[in-house]
């Protein structure tokens, strides 16, 4: 069972810049996506990167995102420029397009206005 942690959240001011983290132990061979929830909704899909390091971005956060995957660290990261208030979320990773493995705990990212 592959286990997920992610880190690197934190509060920033709107504009600012966060660099999420995901550290996976053993290798993960389909796409891994980073996701985000708020409370009393579903989790949703930000961002997605294949092991080749094909990406795809959701539309509210083209241009201001970007994912990257470094398969010899088993880490992926969320460069995450330009934020945001409505940014605002925990934000998880886990496989996408594949079974999902147990979700870690997250790393929540609060934007001030």
């Amino acid at each position: 069972q592959v286990q997920l942690v992610e880190s690197g959240g934190g509060l920033v001011q709107a504009g600012g810049s966060l660099r999420l983290s995901c550290a996976y132990s053993g290798s993960i061979a389909s796409s891994v996506g980073w996701y985000r929830q708020v409370p009393g909704k579903q989790r949703d899909l930000v961002a997605a990167i294949t092991r080749g390091g094909t990406t795809n971005y959701v539309d509210s956060v083209k241009g201001r995102f970007t994912i990257s995957r470094d398969n010899g660290k088993n880490t992926v990261y969320l460069q995450m420029n330009s934020l945001k208030p409505e940014d605002t979320a925990v934000y998880y990773c886990n496989t996408y397009g594949a079974i999902w493995y147990d979700w870690g705990q997250g790393t929540q990212v609060t934007v001030s206005s």
